[in-house]
């Protein structure tokens, strides 16, 4: 077990020690944990391929998931990838923010970030802290989300604390995450983007930047045995918390009646709206946010998760989330937490 060092940035520009200290862990090899604006990132040195191993080795991580880069610049990402016009306008429009672009990466990028790909996932976080730390580094920083491969990511400094304290060798915390889910993921196939991950830069705002956007099938299906995942998140069962979770399909009304039969038995627990957990009970429930309320769902969802695993629940139920919006990238990390189970309610 690593002797973790832990500050609590208020202003990181005013605590400059701090940010020194996290800066030179990075240049020297050593993992960083940081905020970011969608969740906290377990970072290294991108261009040191034992830094990057050392992440995986931290996380419990298949080294065939490839990890994110993160710069502090838009511009930057030439120095690592082959940037091309349609990164230009995603970068224009999107950065700093919750967009990752894959490009085509450059020797100095090693394989160990990359997961043996030819390929570079970039992205420039808007968060201050993350902003901060990369700039003083004057290294991009590798960074998946800072928790135990598999379990729900990292939203607070709670999570971080837990599941990186001993692990990491620097812990920067400030706060819980203004976004809550990780990035949209994207694949640039000439002028076309290829969602790979949702998150909250959506299909429709993308449409608005290109004119050819398209969805993977990976997206809300399963990657094949043999197939090679081109991102974060694509392959592996992610999220999940202890007890099996299952997402409930149906009419609303009909859903509600469900969950209120199920919670007599006293061994469920319910991932609901707000508006339910009166007629559920508050015992048994998880409320993650007002039915209509993406934002506050997607912030929670996560938390949620966690909490979840803090009770005695045999089995934790939450709503199939919509496909469109906000809503695709809810669905996309909620299907991969349930293992694809999905029970119709009728």
């Amino acid at each position: 077990m690593k002797n973790t060092q832990i500050f609590t940035i208020h202003d990181c520009l005013k605590q400059r020690a701090e940010m020194e200290t996290a800066a030179r862990a990075i240049r020297d090899g050593k993992l960083v944990v940081f905020p970011t604006e969608t969740v906290y990132g377990l970072g290294a040195d991108a261009t040191n391929a034992d830094a990057a191993k050392n992440i995986f080795l931290a996380k419990g991580r298949p080294s065939d998931n490839p990890l994110i880069i993160h710069i502090a610049d838009p511009d930057e990402a030439g120095i690592y990838a082959e940037v091309t016009e349609s990164y230009k306008k995603l970068a224009d429009a999107f950065m700093p923010g919750p967009l990752t672009v894959i490009l085509k990466k450059k020797d100095i990028i090693p394989a160990a970030v990359t997961g043996g790909l030819d390929t570079v996932a970039v992205r420039c976080p808007s968060d201050p802290v993350a902003h901060e730390l990369i700039r003083l580094s004057k290294k991009p920083i590798a960074a998946p989300s800072a928790n135990l491969s598999g379990k729900p990511s990292p939203t607070s400094p709670e999570h971080v604390l837990h599941d990186m304290n001993g692990r990491a060798d620097v812990i920067l915390v400030s706060g819980d995450c203004e976004i809550g889910l990780e990035s949209t993921i994207v694949l640039l196939k000439g002028d076309e983007a290829v969602i790979l991950r949702p998150g909250a830069v959506t299909y429709d705002a993308l449409c608005c930047v290109l004119e050819k956007v398209s969805v993977s099938e990976a997206v809300t299906g399963q990657l094949k045995e043999d197939e090679r995942p081109l991102s974060p998140g694509m392959k592996y069962r992610h999220y999940a918390p202890t007890a099996p979770f299952v997402l409930l399909d149906g009419d609303s009304q009909k859903v509600l009646r469900f969950c209120c039969e199920r919670a007599k038995d006293k061994d469920a627990l319910f991932l609901c709206f707000d508006e339910e957990t009166d007629a559920i009970g508050k015992d048994f429930c998880l409320p993650v946010g007002p039915r209509d309320d993406l934002r506050t769902q997607a912030r929670n969802l996560f938390s949620s998760l966690r909490k979840a695993d803090t009770t005695d629940a045999k089995i934790i139920y939450g709503h199939l989330p919509p496909k469109t919006g906000l809503g695709l990238a809810l669905y996309n990390r909620m299907i991969r937490a349930a293992a694809h189970t999905i029970q119709e309610i009728k």
